[in-house]
């Protein structure tokens, strides 16, 4: 493209005082990292490369299903087992040529968040996996980057600019809901993660172009079944202190000294090579609740699960009656 097709392509922008030629020239120089190329992704990506960003990553270890069609509406059906950062990456690259376009076909873990992110200017959130979220604030809270998280269930959601200048997801959500569900257990609507991915998008673009006041400390929440929306700043919430804090880390991170639990009820048998066999292997939540088992005083405890979400919970539990320290691994269907 000639320098003139450029100006011509981004003119209906760059006509906004708020860009202009300065806010062109910040995203065209702008990294931008997005977890997950889902439905959200599916939203966020494509208005990232149509509005200049200079160089996005797409960051996503699935392929895409037939399940996923009705909401994630980059993919057709001849896309069905193909690895979506792929089929997303192409799109990109054919919609902005003179965006950068990286693909990373892995899950985002403790172990990679700083190979991965490193380098970005602003992270997405479009992963709605808890562990994730929580896995990158901490991580962009240390970091200095901003970050901007979105979550969607059924016919509502939120969207919200996180760390940089502005408290981190830990300061808003220092715990876990008892019942958290996903998209495949309660369902959702593909407009509803369509809406909320634009207001990610937008909240991102602002940041990015420095418009006040800064959506960095600022949740949006949308129900589309009402039509009701709610705004609020949490500049002042709180960081939750260390000793309560519950951090995420990765499979590798795991010492033969740790006291080990592993609540997939039906992955008992796999223990690698390494020799990391769980302590205690439980079935349930409630089971662990029942035994009350505890480590020695000088052992960390380290509480396994697919999710994060049971062993979150369970480490709660052992928090009542056992004050050392306690880490968190999501480890799906991988062995230890």
């Amino acid at each position: 493209m000639t320098p003139s097709d450029i100006k011509n392509r981004y003119i209906r922008q760059t006509c906004l005082p708020l860009v202009g030629d300065k806010g062109q020239a910040a995203l065209t120089q702008a990294h931008v990292v997005v977890i997950g190329a889902g439905g959200l992704g599916c939203a966020v990506l494509p208005y990232l490369a149509a509005s200049g960003i200079g160089k996005v990553t797409i960051v996503d270890p699935d392929t895409v299903s037939i399940s996923n069609l009705h909401r994630q509406v980059l993919f057709t059906e001849s896309d069905i087992d193909k690895p979506k950062v792929e089929c997303v990456s192409a799109i990109l690259k054919k919609q902005n040529t003179t965006c950068q376009v990286s693909t990373n076909y892995n899950a985002l873990t403790p172990e990679n968040v700083d190979e991965i992110c490193l380098a970005a200017d602003i992270v997405m959130d479009c992963a709605d996996n808890f562990a994730v979220t929580y896995i990158l604030s901490d991580y962009c809270a240390a970091h200095n980057i901003p970050l901007v998280s979105a979550s969607v269930l059924g016919f509502e959601g939120y969207v919200g600019a996180f760390c940089a200048n502005a408290p981190s997801v830990r300061a808003v959500f220092p715990d876990l809901p008892q019942r958290a569900q996903n998209c495949s257990t309660a369902g959702v609507l593909g407009p509803v993660v369509g809406v909320l991915g634009t207001l990610q998008c937008q909240m991102a673009l602002n940041i990015l172009l420095n418009i006040s006041p800064s959506p960095l400390g600022q949740m949006v929440s949308v129900n589309l079944q009402t039509f009701n929306q709610q705004s609020f700043r949490f500049d002042s919430a709180p960081e939750p202190d260390d000793a309560s804090k519950l951090s995420f880390i990765g499979n590798s991170s795991i010492l033969n000294s740790d006291w080990v639990v592993d609540l997939r009820t039906s992955l008992y048998d796999d223990v690698s090579a390494e020799g990391k066999a769980p302590e205690l292997k439980i079935t349930s939540l409630a089971e662990f609740k029942a035994n009350a088992p505890s480590p020695h005083s000088e052992q960390r405890a380290v509480i396994v699960c697919r999710t994060g979400l049971t062993a979150w919970q369970a480490a709660r539990h052992l928090q009542t009656y056992w004050q050392g320290k306690i880490v968190l691994v999501a480890l799906g269907e991988s062995k230890l």
